[in-house]
């Protein structure tokens, strides 16, 4: 069979498998992620061993040490991914809720009720823990999942996906409600994501240029963000102490993950007082800081920043710093410049608060808290698929609920339209 055959079995058993998924009631379903969790247990032999030929084969290869860690599945990461199979299956299920309910004069019922998507597919990178989240979140959700991993944890994510199918299978989940490409060929998510007729959904999680890749050959609709851009802005008249941690913890806590802060705004009126203490805590922490010329003025170590800088997604302990007159040029910025993640003002001014989360056109606006929080545990959602920053259909952390639609059930008795 060839590969554009065999891409599109895979989306017929997947429409399939999502047709019975539909109609599984929530302890079917929590029942079959606890016996995916159970199966990830058992399996834990073959699956260190296949993550052992991919961290060999990555060492060959010359993945870097940040690489490696990534991709290895160690004895409390599989233990994470039990427990996030279980957690999974504790929380509420979106499906079948009410969202809306209304009679209308004619005496139509119409209930307005979420259902799951039907087909997602998963293209992702690197880690492998994410085969058995996205798996689980979809399954529960009433999903069937066709799922995609990079080249470089291709032994490890198929012996995951061999557990979950083996256990979910066992406890009455359809066949197929679980499946994984086998091929490192990258004709492979052209297919899949070509496939309008048995995909709903395409979310890729990964770097810009895989998720680049994946619009720009996509047929099927794809939930996505490229990158975190993130700000935070000190107004006039800031708690400082309160906007220096603030700060320290957007830009170093994890400064490679997408909800860290890249560029820093500050109040032309707090910025004598605010920037020097920036350079002290900067410089202890390690950071490097690329500023304008009214910053730089305040501290002459820092090194210049030009236009390039506002546009950066730097991973990195490195911050650009902006010198702004107020918070109406604060938002102007974060609108031109950023990637609509995650944006935070730090004020004691109510109005300047209102303002900034009325005008930022970004997926989180923060008051006085910082841009690290926009997770979907931090959230109180209990896991995640990821972060959207589109405005269609999900926006921000993905949860279960982003991983439904609705429709609309319309009662009567016998009533036909005039």
């Amino acid at each position: 069979m060839n590969l554009h055959d065999e891409i599109r079995l895979m989306g017929d058993r997947a429409l399939e498998a999502s047709w019975k998924l539909a109609t599984l009631t929530t302890r079917r379903k929590n029942d079959a992620l606890r016996a995916m969790a159970v199966a990830l247990d058992a399996r834990r032999a073959p699956m260190r061993d296949a993550n052992e030929r991919d961290l060999a084969a990555g060492r060959a290869a010359g993945l870097s040490a940040a690489m490696l860690d990534r991709l290895e599945l160690t004895d409390a990461r599989i233990d994470g991914m039990i427990r996030g199979l279980r957690e999974i299956a504790e929380l509420p299920d979106p499906v079948g809720r009410c969202i809306g309910r209304r009679r209308r004069p004619n005496g139509l019922v119409i209930v307005k009720r979420r259902v799951p998507i039907g087909v997602v597919v998963i293209v992702y990178e690197s880690r492998p823990n994410v085969t058995a989240d996205a798996a689980a979140l979809c399954i529960k959700a009433g999903n069937a999942v066709i799922l995609r991993g990079g080249k470089e944890a291709l032994n490890s994510n198929l012996a995951i996906a061999m557990a979950l199918a083996e256990g979910g299978q066992a406890a009455g989940l359809p066949e197929h409600a679980v499946q994984i490409v086998g091929t490192t060929d990258r004709e492979a998510v052209r297919e899949l994501v070509r496939m309008d007729d048995r995909v709903d959904v395409v979310i890729p999680r990964g770097g810009e240029s895989l998720i680049r890749a994946v619009v720009e050959q996509s047929r099927v609709p794809v939930i996505k963000h490229y990158k975190g851009v993130c700000h935070v802005y000190v107004d006039a008249g800031a708690d400082l102490e309160m906007a220096l941690r603030i700060v320290e913890n957007a830009k170093c806590q994890r400064p490679a993950v997408c909800n860290a802060m890249e560029t820093l705004l500050v109040h032309a009126d707090a910025a004598p007082r605010f920037v020097p203490m920036l350079a002290e805590m900067c410089a202890r922490r390690g950071v490097e800081v690329r500023a304008d010329e009214a910053a730089r003025a305040l501290a002459p170590a820092f090194k210049p920043a030009d236009e390039a800088d506002w546009y950066a997604e730097y991973l990195d302990l490195i911050l650009a710093l902006r010198i702004v007159p107020d918070v109406r040029a604060a938002i102007a910025h974060i609108n031109r410049y950023g990637s609509r993640h995650s944006d935070a003002i730090v004020t004691s001014d109510s109005a300047a608060a209102r303002a900034f989360t009325r005008e930022v056109d970004s997926a989180a606006v923060y008051v006085n808290a910082s841009t690290r929080f926009t997770d979907g545990g931090e959230f109180g959602m209990g896991a995640e698929m990821g972060i959207s920053t589109d405005k269609l259909h999900a926006r921000g952390p993905m949860g279960l609920e982003e991983l439904t639609t609705y429709k609309y059930i319309v009662q009567g008795d016998g009533q036909v339209r005039a």
